[in-house]
């Protein structure tokens, strides 16, 4: 078993659920976070405020998915997420130990596959 996290373009969003649909992976969860890194973010001044934009807005994405569906996953999310400019992201895989589904105590594949 496999966790993925990929930090995504907010706006990318929509085009990663399709293509990882495709890929039949349908369950995942995701939250708004922010982050620092290469593409750094500057500070705004609108109406006399200043607002700073260091901190920019992305998309997280975490899938438990078996080892079949690792390659199947990075390779959806890739070219979705995708434009060429620094900022589109990262992907990271970590193995998992053990799934337990709480409802049915069914474990690793079957938890996510049932």
């Amino acid at each position: 078993m496999k966790k993925i996290e990929a930090i995504i373009r907010s706006s990318k969003f929509e085009q990663v659920k399709e293509a990882l649909s495709e890929k039949e992976i349908n369950f995942f969860t995701f939250f708004e976070v922010k982050g620092y890194g290469h593409q750094k973010g500057s500070s705004m001044a609108y109406r006399g405020a200043i607002y700073d934009q260091g901190y920019i807005g992305r998309t997280k994405l975490e899938i438990l998915v078996s080892e079949n569906f690792v390659e199947a996953a990075i390779d959806a999310i890739m070219t979705a997420a995708n434009t060429g400019e620094k900022g589109d992201g990262l992907i990271y895989v970590s193995s998992l130990d053990e799934i337990v589904n709480i409802r049915t105590a069914l474990k690793n594949s079957e938890s996510i596959n049932h």
